[in-house]
């Protein structure tokens, strides 16, 4: 994994959500059709798989654990590139589904609710999550007044930020933190293999005037996202967790 946001941490991903307000084509030879375009434009996409309420099209996992993937359900598309080689890789499968699927799956204009772009940074963490996060980013604030009540055992600290991007409100990102679950008793034992997540998500509303004009709003969000990964997220949620949790190992 070569990007610069992967080499700090254990996983990086860039999913793509394209959400829409009417139910996307459900018979067997849409679907099928569609998937097929996407394997043909891309052959390490032919792992077709069904779950309840969900298809989707997977790649295998590489050595370096790369892979790619798409899943249709009732509204939406959605998909994602898992350490890729580089940020214009990353980009690539979700630029094709959105110039393929207007024209195979009769998505128009008033269609689209929102498209958004979320940049995943995955950190394993063996000890406490919980008390990480909170001991990295709440730091002296009031906020971590709440993780240190006498005799009391800190079960979440998630923290999650949204702010519009633009007067209209229609651009918008949220910065969120992710511990896995605990038990009803706070026991971390189901999720100790599991990592903390930070995800860095910029949604643009509808409406838009063209389908054509799809590619060029995921441009937009990516330099949105580029310069916010760097500026904000890198520095003050990424690095923060990782050397907490890189001092907490030793």
């Amino acid at each position: 994994m070569t990007t610069s946001y992967g080499a700090l941490c254990n996983d990086f991903y860039v999913n793509q959500k394209l959400a829409l307000k009417m139910p996307l084509p459900s018979d067997r030879e849409s679907l099928l059709h569609f998937f097929d375009r996407v394997r043909k434009s891309d052959p390490s996409m032919d792992q077709f798989r069904r779950f309840e309420g969900e298809v989707s099209l997977e790649s295998a996992r590489t050595k370096e654990m790369q892979y790619k993937w798409v899943a249709m359900r009732e509204t939406s598309i959605r998909s994602g590139h898992v350490n890729p080689n580089g940020m214009s890789d990353g980009y690539v499968l979700h630029k094709l589904l959105l110039e393929m699927a207007p024209y195979h799956l009769s998505i128009s204009p008033l269609d689209v609710d929102h498209l958004e772009l979320t940049f995943g940074f995955d950190l394993e963490c063996n000890g406490d999550q919980d008390r990480v996060v909170a001991e990295a980013l709440f730091g002296d604030s009031p906020l971590a007044q709440f993780a240190q009540i006498d005799g009391a055992k800190l079960l979440n600290a998630q923290p999650m930020v949204g702010v519009a991007l633009s007067k209209q409100g229609d651009l918008q990102a949220y910065f969120d933190v992710k511990t896995r679950r605990r038990g009803k008793r706070g026991s971390t034992k189901r999720s100790r293999s599991e990592p903390i997540s930070i995800y860095m998500t910029i949604r643009q509303y509808g409406p838009i005037n063209e389908v054509e004009d799809l590619p060029e709003i995921l441009q937009m969000l990516s330099h949105h996202a580029e310069n916010l990964a760097t500026d904000k997220v890198v520095p003050h949620l990424l690095t923060p967790i990782a050397r907490l949790i890189a001092g907490t190992s030793k």
